[in-house]
């Protein structure tokens, strides 16, 4: 089974530009997380299955970090994730900067990462 939390949105402090580390810039985060949700199917009981209010919080509390590197970023996401969410079997991780600053209309720029 998978749970994916799609284009959860924030304004976070990344990037190597003094710009983006005083202004900030709007960041897509999508995570899936595979698992046995079979125990979950039958109870209907939320201790039986992933907590997908947790992974938000996760993913909240990373993304508030000022960083250089979207990579890190997703490498601290997913890593917090196994350590706190031991139901798992695999994460995938999608970070995105929107609007990225490269001199050119740019919808996103996105980092994938899995574990």
């Amino acid at each position: 089974m998978k749970i994916t939390l799609s284009n959860m949105e924030f304004h976070a402090f990344i990037g190597c530009l003094q710009h983006e580390k005083a202004l900030g810039n709007q960041f897509l985060v999508s995570v899936t997380v595979f698992f046995d949700g079979s125990k979950a199917q039958e109870s209907d009981n939320l201790e039986d299955t992933i907590n997908y209010q947790q992974i938000y919080d996760i993913v909240k509390a990373e993304i508030n970090k000022e960083s250089d590197l979207l990579e890190n970023v997703a490498f601290r996401i997913i890593n917090s994730l196994k350590i706190n969410i031991l139901k798992a079997d695999k994460w995938e991780i999608e970070l995105s900067k929107l609007n990225p600053p490269l001199g050119g209309k740019t919808e996103k720029v996105t980092v994938f990462i899995e574990g």
